[in-house]
């Protein structure tokens, strides 16, 4: 018998042995040299009769190799491998397809000489699997399906290149490195209630450092006692928040550039006080006059006094600092403000008033930055009512809760403010009182406002007087506590 008899034989036997025709799929056996040595009834109805030909063109119609060859692969490694392919039938349609190839060996010899390549349709499921794997896997966004108990289930591949291992671990743990869930868990609360919800969060990535992104969390299975899965979607917004506190920084330290410029005049105007002072006093003495010499006290005392002003809101403005937040009664910082600034309020002439609101619930605060608010918007408000017509001026300062937000206000029934004033008072270097102001106060103000996530505003009617108010949503005081916590693990871990 010739070799090529005998080969045929063992060809056909091996058919036979494989039961070739009876797989309910495509089949074909294809040689090292990649050309098809044999195919069932499956694979000739869908592609043709391609014996002898390359596998490429019986398969996709055309005569360029494939990128990665998965029956080159097959040979080498001498392993099972599975790959999908678009391929091409007989028709010239389009086919979804997964190829299965196994290694054999028709020699005998032990090593494979053979591939044989296993075709099945891709059923419309199985391709929207395949799809959904592909944009699981490859979307820019961090990826997790959590359980019950705040464990990983699945995670994505940009979840783990950026955190480490995840699936198993509790999202806390990976994402933060914590040991217990979040205070404002976004998870937790569409467990509770089979809702979507969504926050800003900061984690620390597998190499320590911080990493900020949006999570929204959507109810993913549900089972008898209700949600059972969720699936998180959180998106990187390290980069942009970077960009953005540059920007506040930039905008800051151009105020600051501007509020010097402003202050040249000024502080030559309280040198020229100090020297007057200094003349009287220094004059007073060498004549012994007493009235002079107390002018000039005066004189010293009242241009000292504007320039400890001055430089204590500057420094205040123009330093960059992170709140120092604490666990606090907010009606506390409002009640020491009261009883510091009433006697001076009185001294104006002007009765300070405590709010009857409802007392609010304690709240994570910088006490020194808030007090240092409350300080600045009561003064404005005491200057404001001691100039009212007919005496009978008022500051009253609240604090309470209201759908979420924990206010502040501080309300006079002083001469108010033209619309063209309120739209400038909280820009830089502007104020109303004159020489006695330096501009920065209110822009101070609302600097530690920002700080704490929160918003100022006013509404002022002329002759009727003006409020202040405060607005801090609990839910960013969270976080600004969040990351306080954060910053806090990371100077231990890097100490």
């Amino acid at each position: 018998m010739s070799a090529a008899s005998n080969s045929d034989a063992i060809l056909n036997q091996f058919m036979k042995d494989s039961l070739f025709d009876a797989l309910p799929m495509g089949a074909a056996l294809v040689g090292s040299d990649k050309r098809i040595r044999a195919v069932n009834k499956q694979f000739e109805e869908v592609f043709g009769v391609f014996k002898g030909r390359l596998c490429y063109h019986a398969l996709k119609q055309t005569q360029r190799e494939c990128a990665t060859c998965e029956a080159d692969l097959c040979l080498a490694e001498k392993q099972m491998l599975v790959a999908d392919h678009v391929l091409v039938d007989r028709h010239g349609r389009d086919i979804d397809a997964s190829l299965f190839y196994q290694p054999v060996s028709l020699t005998g010899s032990g090593d494979p000489d053979h591939v044989l390549m296993l075709i099945s349709k891709l059923t419309e499921t199985r391709k929207w699997k395949r799809e959904f794997d592909r944009l699981f896997e490859h979307v820019p966004c961090y990826i997790s399906i959590l359980d019950k108990d705040l464990n990983i289930v699945h995670a994505n591949g940009k979840l783990e290149h950026t955190f480490g291992r995840a699936e198993g671990a509790s999202c806390y743990k990976v994402y933060k490195g914590r040991n217990s869930p979040c205070t404002d868990c976004p998870a937790m609360q569409t467990f509770s209630d089979g809702l979507e919800h969504s926050s800003t969060q900061e984690g620390v990535t597998h190499d320590g450092k911080l990493a900020k992104y949006f999570v929204n969390v959507s109810p993913l299975s549900w089972g008898s006692d209700g949600v059972e899965k969720v699936i998180e979607i959180s998106t990187d917004i390290t980069e942009l928040s970077r960009l953005e506190k540059e920007a506040l920084d930039n905008e800051r330290l151009v105020a600051v550039g501007q509020t010097v410029a402003g202050l040249a005049h000024t502080i030559k105007n309280l040198l020229m006080g100090l020297e007057g002072g200094m003349y009287m006093v220094d004059s007073g003495l060498k004549k012994g006059d007493e009235a002079r010499l107390e002018r000039g006290w005066d004189m010293l005392q009242r241009n000292f006094e504007k320039t400890t002003a001055m430089v204590r809101d500057f420094l205040s403005f123009s330093k960059g600092r992170v709140p120092s937040l604490i666990q606090i009664d907010p009606a506390k910082i409002i009640a020491d403000v009261v009883e510091l600034y009433h006697d001076a309020a009185g001294q104006q002439g002007v009765e300070l008033l405590s709010g009857d609101e409802p007392a609010p619930e304690l709240a994570p605060l910088d006490p020194e930055g808030i007090e240092a608010c409350l300080t600045n918007l009561l003064s404005n408000g005491i200057d404001a009512a001691s100039v009212r017509e007919g005496g009978g001026g008022q500051v009253t300062m609240s604090t309470f809760d209201r759908e979420g937000e924990l206010i502040f206000e501080v309300r006079d029934n002083g001469i108010g403010m033209e619309a063209d004033v309120k739209r400038r008072v909280f820009t830089t270097f502007f104020t109303t009182k004159g020489n006695r102001g330096t501009g920065l106060g209110l822009l101070t103000t609302r600097k530690i406002v920002q700080e704490h996530h929160g918003v100022i505003e006013v509404d002022t009617e002329r002759g009727v007087g003006s409020v202040f108010r405060i607005r801090l949503p609990r839910q960013e005081l969270v976080k600004v506590e969040e990351e306080q916590k954060i910053r806090n693990e990371k100077a231990l871990q890097y100490r």
